[in-house]
């Protein structure tokens, strides 16, 4: 990466390098992550083709084979192919991969960490939209909002809905968030000027950071017990297969929600189905196992359950909050300054 000079009055910014840069995601991506505005400041920041898009990096078009070689950046988004060692062979000369999207497990391999690649992502764009839904989740939940609705539309009458929904709202009430990731924090930032109890579940979070962020750290089945919605944030990792399994289940109180926006492994599914089917929980799924679920299944049909398919990230011109982001990091590498949000080999254990 390039560096600053240092004179007598302090360090000097070097010029923009206008590095040679590669777009590869995955087909139609490219047109709906970048405006007219950010082709135009991406060719002025870079060396490349905006139109060229390598879906394929393994066994390239020749074009995409000849802006491999020469790029010195990758920006990539949803769908980009592996950068295996065979894909770093015909790349020689990268440096550095610029995701505008979140995770980067799908394409960033050991291949790239050996090499030195820097590697950073747009994951602090793409969790504010999922904070924000799950922040709307948590609040319709407490409400009754999709008990009430489904209700009004049997009815069709006059009804004491006070009498009915006693004890529903949203003053008072605990909220359990399972996993203080980026986005769980958003969850809990968001959730401040409510009138809620937080708790949190997070092995790597300590109470001296717990109380930081103004929560309750405390087992998984306490928060279970204790919470009138449990929402989940933890990454997708071996150790955290079925979090949510029929004892964790069983804590949560009758009526209580669950929200899933993380990954749909995390929760025993059958477990969940369970517990919905007699109507004892809810639940708020953005995310299944399988994901979407077979066409038979009851969670399309359930009364006490919102099923969305996998759109509490980012959605429309929310896409375009990534690219902006990636286009102030390739600002950043070009003026040889560090990325503002590297992601680190270190911490990809835990991470999403």
């Amino acid at each position: 990466m390039h560096a600053t000079a240092d004179t007598p009055s302090g360090p000097v910014e070097n010029p923009p390098a206008r590095p040679a840069l590669l777009l590869s995601m995955g087909p139609g991506v490219a047109d709906r992550l970048l405006t007219g505005r950010h082709r135009a400041r991406l060719a002025a920041l870079a060396r490349t083709d905006p139109h060229l898009v390598a879906h394929e990096l393994a066994d390239p078009t020749p074009p995409v084979r000849s802006a491999l070689a020469a790029a010195e950046v990758l920006l990539t988004c949803w769908g980009a192919p592996p950068l295996t060692a065979r894909v770093l062979e015909a790349a020689p000369r990268l440096r550095a991969v610029i995701h505008a999207a979140g995770s980067v497990k799908h394409h960033i391999t050991d291949a790239c960490w050996q090499r030195g690649i820097a590697v950073t992502s747009a994951a602090a764009a793409n969790a504010l939209p999922v904070a924000e839904y799950t922040l709307a989740a948590i609040l319709f939940a407490n409400k009754r909002v999709l008990h009430t609705a489904h209700r009004y539309r049997t009815l069709r009458a006059p009804h004491d809905w006070q009498h009915e929904l006693t004890g529903a709202g949203n003053h008072g009430r605990t909220v359990g968030v399972i996993g203080a990731s980026r986005i769980g924090r958003r969850v809990i930032e968001l959730l401040r000027p409510f009138d809620l109890r937080v708790l949190l579940h997070d092995p790597y979070v300590t109470p001296a950071e717990a109380a930081r962020l103004g929560v309750t750290p405390v087992p998984l089945g306490t928060l279970c017990a204790d919470s009138d919605v449990v929402t989940v944030h933890a990454p997708q990792l071996p150790a955290t297969r079925h979090l949510l399994g029929a004892p964790e289940l069983a804590l949560m109180p009758d009526g209580a929600t669950l929200i899933n926006t993380a990954r749909g492994s995390l929760v025993d599914e059958q477990a969940l189905l369970a517990e919905l089917l007699t109507g004892r929980l809810n639940a708020v799924l953005d995310v299944t196992e399988p994901d979407p679920p077979p066409p038979d299944s009851p969670l399309y049909d359930l009364p006490n359950v919102l099923l969305t398919p996998h759109i509490a990230g980012s959605l429309g011109g929310e896409l375009h909050r990534m690219a902006d982001l990636a286009l102030d990091e390739l600002e950043r590498y070009a003026h040889g300054r560090p990325f503002a949000d590297p992601v680190h080999r270190v911490t990809q254990h835990r991470s999403a």
